[in-house]
């Protein structure tokens, strides 16, 4: 939901702040006070483009700022949240709002923020996109486009087309890539073969040699032990013998380090003095740890190479792994690591007949699986439209169309001779386009008996906001929580068109937060919150505008004033009383 919005320097308003709560708020005001530029607000806060001819004159950048507060979203949208403010940096406030900030410099240089982090505006877009839906004065034309009236089936049967949806990417995805790698092989044949021929050499060469993970390294440092042979072994032998003695003709060893601490522990156990006797133990420490480097001199000495020619043994492997690391990487790991991919990828390029034979066959089989989950998307998609159509034809009705009727069509979309990669589906040749093999047109009868014609030739501009409307009262009750924001929706219409506009605009936000900029009475009304953007005319001739809350009292004097200027009549005001007693009345029933 969105809580509150400030807005600093953004075409005609200076300075403004604005609250927002639950269910339907409307934004009124006079021609030119600037009430497109809340809704310019959040679009740039949902990552539009960014404009500098929308910075105030005269100032050096606009500021828009909007908090957030995720209440009311499902479970996995608030998950989604979350990972993208934990993966972005960005952190909620103490009372668990989000900040949103987006600045636009009068060079056209734009900034986003979100909790307290510098974002790129895809990432407002990704964060705004399950909480905000704006529909501004040119949005109800995207749905004239194919691919948004598709959307909305999908949308409106989530439950059902989701899955299927999910699993014919799937199958699409990977009968494209076993296509792609058939296409590649038989194309290529003769390049393949002698990059499988030098792949095969290389892997022979490789395994010839047989290298091991770090066995250059090792080699390293056995080489230089080697090379220093001699001298290691005199160190390590004459510091055994220091330690046990030399066994000579004489039995000698008499000054050998072992030797020498028995003596001095027994000399001092043959005494009875106590501070001689807390040496005792100390000694034997002494000696232990003497026979424990005794034994491990010993060990090392045994363990040194008595073969002379263990140095050119380890100098030639030395040279046959340097002969594979000049060629192929820059140590045996990476050789290795190179190896790896090697066979991996003479594997994939294998262009046997037997090879291709296999991938054919796969190739044949995801296809199979692929026109078969297109076809269940394309049954789902026909049996939502119906109901699809008989909803929104239902909501149409109330609107003042009660004789127009909404059709939904779906129908498969031919592959066209330029096709590359067409998909037989129940003996046909179809387009496999990424969602599907389907085709969905959104048709209007005017009345009942006309010719259903496509949205762009049958509907005037009223009747597109209305259906539009009538579209997102009906997806609502698929999806809750999020804020919907319309931009004179109502534009085109009035009378009883624009009393049942405020109706059903009252009803979508029973599940959702619905923020409208009207310029009718019968609308505004309905509003449980209403918002004035006011207009003043400096000395200079400057406009400035601001966003004010009205009371109940200023909301009669407000709609007495849409009322064709009525706002000084006593007149006036009985009108706007009974407009507003009528809707509150509609609105609590």
């Amino acid at each position: 939901m969105l809580a509150e919005i400030r807005i600093d320097n953004l075409g005609v308003i200076s300075e403004a702040a604005a609250q927002f709560h639950e269910g339907l708020t409307v934004l009124t005001g006079e021609t030119g006070a600037g009430k497109t530029m809340v809704v310019t607000s959040l679009h740039l806060l949902s990552g539009a483009r960014a404009d500098a001819g929308r910075v105030r004159v005269g100032a050096q950048r606009a500021v828009v700022e909007g908090r957030f507060i995720a209440d009311g979203v499902s479970q996995a949208v608030d998950d989604e949240i979350s990972e993208l403010l934990e993966s972005s940096g960005a952190e909620r406030d103490e009372d668990g709002s989000i900040i949103a900030l987006r600045t636009v410099g009068g060079d056209g240089r734009s900034r986003a923020h979100l909790g307290g982090r510098s974002v790129p505006a895809g990432t407002l877009a990704e964060f705004t996109g399950p909480l905000l839906t704006v529909h501004g004065q040119n949005d109800q034309l995207r749905l004239l486009r194919p691919d948004q009236q598709r959307d909305a089936l999908d949308r409106f049967a989530e439950r059902t087309i989701g899955p299927l949806l999910s699993r014919y990417v799937k199958y699409r995805a990977d009968w494209m890539a076993a296509r792609s790698e058939l296409i590649e092989r038989t194309g290529r044949t003769r390049e393949l073969a002698q990059e499988a021929d030098q792949l095969t050499f290389a892997l022979n060469e490789i395994d010839g040699v047989a290298p091991e993970y770090g066995e250059d390294q090792s080699i390293v440092t056995e080489v230089k032990r080697l090379s220093e042979l001699d001298s290691l072994r005199a160190a390590a032998e004459d510091a055994h013998a220091a330690i046990v003695g030399v066994d000579d003709m004489d039995g000698g060893g008499a000054n050998a380090a072992l030797d020498l601490l028995s003596e001095a522990r027994a000399r001092i156990e043959s005494t009875s003095d106590p501070e001689l006797d807390g040496l005792g133990p100390r000694l034997a420490e002494a000696i232990a740890v003497v026979t424990d480097v005794s034994g491990d001199l010993a060990t090392y000495l045994a363990g040194l190479p008595a073969d002379p020619g263990a140095l050119d043994s380890l100098l030639s492997r030395q040279a046959e792994l340097k002969t594979l690391t000049r060629k192929y990487a820059a140590d045996v790991d990476g050789v290795l690591d190179w190896a790896k991919s090697a066979r991996e990828r003479l594997a994939r390029i294998d262009v046997s007949s037997d090879a291709l034979a296999t991938l054919t066959e796969q190739v044949d089989q995801a296809a199979t699986a692929t026109a078969e989950a297109a076809s269940k998307l394309t049954a789902a998609r026909v049996k939502a439209a119906a109901k699809l159509a008989k909803a929104v034809s239902g909501e149409l009705s109330g609107l003042a169309m009660g004789r127009a009727a909404l059709e939904v069509s779906v129908r498969p979309r031919p592959a066209g001779a330029q096709d590359s990669a067409p998909l037989s589906v129940d003996g046909s040749d179809l387009h496999a386009g990424a969602s599907g093999v389907d085709e969905v047109e959104f048709r209007l009868a005017a009345h009942s008996g006309a010719q259903s014609l496509p949205l762009g030739k049958s509907a005037s501009g009223g009747e597109l906001s209305r259906v539009m409307l009538a579209l997102e009262v009906v997806l609502a009750g698929s999806d809750t929580g999020a804020t919907m924001v319309f931009d004179e929706v109502d534009a085109g219409v009035g009378g009883r068109a624009a009393v049942e506009i405020g109706r059903r605009l009252a009803r979508l936000a029973r599940t959702h937060q619905v923020i409208v900029v009207t310029h009718l009475p019968q609308v505004a009304a309905f509003a449980h919150t209403h918002l004035v953007v006011d207009k003043t005319d400096d000395s200079g001739g400057v406009v400035s505008s601001g966003v004010r809350t009205l009371t109940d009292d200023e909301r009669v004097v407000e709609l007495a004033r849409m009322l064709a200027g009525l706002d000084d009549t006593e007149t006036g005001r009985a009108h706007a009383e009974e407009l507003l007693a009528i809707a509150k009345s509609e609105r609590s029933a």
